[in-house]
């Protein structure tokens, strides 16, 4: 099996940054792309960014140019840094990836538990 573990939630300031962690562990031949989500209360789930194996990125544009996705291959880590946050980036985060547990495996999405982001003063 394939379990995905968050870190780094937590209640910061509007204006203030923090940084999301998330690593993979199990049976894992490769990462295909990786991926922050978020949920705010009685709202849909919402694609925050996403980076490919290549590296290429996409954001929402609620989060351009404030929010950073990157990731460590070597580790199966990917991480989210978020900066002038807003208390409209309150919301549950989930990581997700796309794995291959064998090399002639299928394609299965992953996700993590959910860590709770609050902004507020």
């Amino acid at each position: 099996q394939v379990q995905l573990v968050e870190s780094g939630g937590g209640l910061v300031q509007p204006g203030g940054s923090l940084r999301l962690s998330c690593a993979a562990s199990g049976r894992i031949f490769e990462i295909n792309a990786m991926g922050w989500y978020r949920q705010a209360p009685g709202k849909q789930r919402e694609l925050v960014a996403t980076i490919t194996s290549g590296g290429s990125t996409n954001y929402a544009d609620s989060v351009k140019g404030r929010f950073t996705i990157s990731r460590d291959n070597a580790k199966n880590t990917e991480y989210l840094q978020m900066s002038s946050l807003e208390p409209e980036d309150t919301a549950v985060y989930y990581c997700a990836m796309v794995v291959k547990k064998y090399v002639l495996g299928l394609l299965n999405d992953y996700w993590g538990q959910g860590t709770q982001v609050t902004v507020s003063s």
